[in-house]
């Protein structure tokens, strides 16, 4: 390969984990794998059934879509935040409803 175009693929893949941390947002990045680590601990525990395990994992889906539609611009908005906020926080509610619906006891 000629050297030029090496040093661009080097560049680029340098330049795009720089730029993915531009657009970061660490709170909700968080507060997802937290609902991740609850969904997986719940379908290991037998509180959340494989079923259920699908469908939270699908909500959690559409909170991360949330977030990169409000990331894609480069910067989120607060009205953007308080909506995966939201988003999440619905989520957080049917994780706990799941937990604890009696279906494993």
């Amino acid at each position: 390969m000629n050297n030029s175009i090496i040093g661009a693929i080097v560049a680029g893949s340098l330049a795009v984990p720089v730029y993915t941390l531009a657009q970061s947002t660490p709170r909700i990045d968080q507060r997802q794998e937290k609902q991740d680590e609850r969904i997986e601990r719940g379908i290991e525990e037998g509180q959340i059934t494989k079923k259920e395990g699908r469908r939270l994992e699908k909500g959690q889906e559409h909170v991360e879509d949330l977030e990169e539609k409000a990331r894609r611009d480069g910067k989120v908005t607060k009205d953007e935040k308080r909506r995966v906020e939201e988003a999440q926080d619905k989520q957080s509610q049917q994780i706990q409803k799941q937990r604890h619906d009696e279906q494993g006891k």
